[in-house]
């Protein structure tokens, strides 16, 4: 696989901050077109939308909407992963994140992403926030 995912989160739901937990939710959705460069090679003949780009709009995502008042958050970590349908050329992915501080300068991202036919994948990223230049 070579080159960048062309989809692009676009934002259907506003950032808010949940009163009794204190984590912030968004969502999003992103339209998986045949013209994704990684089809011509997975698979020819029964195209699926790689796991890695299922997470790459998962972190699209979420560097889109990141909580208010944390500076610049960096990916430090995917802490999980689970692919659970395939995601084929032609659906449309909804993508719903939850951030939630986890202490310090660290924060968690987990999202779920679905496709009309069900669940597809969860993942949990963590991000740390930048350092502020003295």
């Amino acid at each position: 696989m070579t080159g960048t995912v062309l989809a692009v989160p676009r934002p259907v739901r506003a950032p808010a901050r949940d009163a009794d937990s204190g984590a912030w939710t968004a969502g999003f959705t992103v339209a998986v077109t045949g013209d994704e460069p990684v089809f011509a090679g997975h698979y020819p003949d029964f195209p699926i939308f790689p796991g890695v780009c299922v997470m790459e709009c998962v972190r699209g995502a979420a560097e889109t909407a990141p909580p208010p008042d944390t500076g610049g958050l960096r990916l430090a970590a995917v802490e999980s992963a689970r692919f659970l349908s395939a995601v084929h050329p032609g659906d449309e992915l909804t993508v719903d994140i939850t951030w939630s501080p986890r202490g310090g300068d660290t924060w968690r991202c987990a999202a779920k992403v679905a496709t009309g036919r069900g669940p597809a994948a969860s993942v949990r990223l963590r991000y740390r926030q930048e350092a502020t230049p003295c």
